[in-house]
């Protein structure tokens, strides 16, 4: 009697609540369901609206057709139940901070029916981590002629446009301009799994394809990869114009037509199909939430303990969140490497300031370096120094098994390290029993 008089005292289990199932959010919700599993007196709950994660660094691919989406993807349901969270489908659209609140919108098929209400959840803890998307800087014609990349959705949507306008060029011997905006990782990878895309190709019956798709990169700024080394930018440079595609820096767009790209001065680059993948803000929607301090790219602004400014219990992390670390000239970029270290230091963290009121402890980062890769042509990375070990760039083999590590290091996160090892076997008997390249 005494114990079920002490169970009914106990105060309700936290409910800690991440919103956006990306590289951060859905690492950090499976961290937390494990530690509620094993016992952690607290609850966890997932809210996204697409139905399953891609790791972003890899949409690329997935928009060239060179990696195949129903085989990376990770469905939430099933990653809920396997990691010991709750799963709600839907996109967050508004928060009540005087209640402890979120409002998801009703899901709605795409042709209008109603799928599940409007509703509403509580939390103890919220941790936003809904990524971000490229920035447009209002430039005219974007939202309404160019492709994105920032999504699984929208990488679909792009790969299937490919696929139908490179049918129409071969039907009608024609050639296929794409123009793409934005010279850091996202454009200059998805131009060379592009030109992989059309090589491949030519092993499938379609050797002319190749020599059809002319493809344009398009940079604001004074070289590629402004976040790389200036040898790493070059030398990526000049292999992908060895493999044809026309490199244009210090070039601004100043809008966007159906023809292709303007730029100053007036000169039109071509582009039948136009991808812009220049600059990084957070979703719209969060610039919408009142109360909440904000840059202007509506990233929330934090503590070193990830607390945003306006709320300690509203958390931000990854790149919808703007963090200035004492000596740092510049708030930490908007990069999977700094997205999956916030999401383990609140997973470390977050359970006993919830639980027990303990504070966060500041965020330290640590900047590994950068990779880079051209497809399957070449890879070029730097690795900043620490300690004993040297800092330094380096290409080929090496930066192409770092890259691919990281994604399997993701993997391992998620789905710990024997399943994790078991997919990336699985990848490489799937490399040898598929197509190469989607045909479907």
């Amino acid at each position: 009697m005494t114990q079920s008089l002490q169970e009914e005292q106990m105060p309700p289990a936290p409910h800690i609540v991440v919103v956006g199932g990306g590289v951060a959010g859905l690492e950090l919700a499976s961290a937390l369901g494990r530690q509620a599993r094993r016992g952690g007196r607290f609850s966890v709950t997932l809210v996204d609206a697409e139905s399953s994660h891609i790791w972003k660094p890899m949409l690329h691919t997935i928009a060239a057709g060179t990696r195949d989406v129903h085989q990376q993807q990770v469905a939430y349901a099933a990653q809920a139940q396997r990691a010991g969270f709750a799963f709600q489908p839907g996109a967050m659209s508004a928060l009540h901070a005087s209640t402890r609140e979120i409002e998801i919108a009703p899901l709605v098929t795409p042709d209008g029916r109603l799928i599940v209400k409007r509703r509403r959840i509580g939390y103890d803890a919220l941790v936003i981590a809904v990524g971000s998307e490229a920035n447009d800087f209002g430039t005219p014609g974007v939202r309404a002629l160019c492709y994105r990349i920032d999504s699984r959705r929208e990488a679909e949507r792009f790969n299937l446009e490919v696929r139908i306008r490179l049918l129409q060029c071969l039907a009608e011997s024609t050639e296929l301009p794409i123009a793409i905006v934005g010279g850091g990782a996202t454009g200059v990878e998805l131009a060379a799994e592009l030109v992989q895309m059309a090589q491949e190709a030519g092993t499938y019956g379609a050797p002319a394809l190749a020599s059809r798709m002319r493809i344009t990169l398009v940079e604001s700024g004074p070289r590629l990869l402004a976040a790389f080394p200036e040898a790493v930018a070059e030398g990526a440079r000049r292999r992908l114009e060895s493999l044809g595609v026309r490199v244009r820096v210090g070039e601004r767009v100043t809008s966007v037509t159906e023809d292709g790209l303007v730029l100053v001065g007036g000169e039109t680059v071509p582009g039948a199909i136009r991808v812009w993948a220049a600059g990084v803000k957070a979703p719209d929607f969060l610039g919408r939430f009142d109360g909440f301090e904000k840059n202007a790219n509506h990233q929330l602004r934090v503590t070193p303990s990830l607390q945003t400014v306006s709320d300690p219990a509203v958390f931000a992390i990854g790149d919808c969140a703007s963090l200035q670390l004492p000596g740092m000239a510049r708030a930490l970029p908007a990069t999977a490497q700094v997205a999956h270290q916030q999401a383990l230091h609140l997973a470390r963290h977050l359970p006993a300031w919830s639980t027990q009121g303990i504070a966060i402890p500041a965020f330290g980062y640590r900047n590994a370096g950068g990779l880079v890769s051209l497809a399957r042509f070449d890879a070029y990375g730097h690795l900043e120094q620490h300690g004993l070990i040297a800092g330094g760039s380096f290409r080929g083999w090496a930066a192409q098994a770092g890259h691919a590590l990281l994604y399997r290091a993701h993997q391992s996160r998620l789905h710990g390290f024997w399943i994790g090892g078991l997919m990336w076997l699985v990848d490489r008997i799937n490399g040898r029993l598929r197509p190469r390249i989607r045909l479907d």
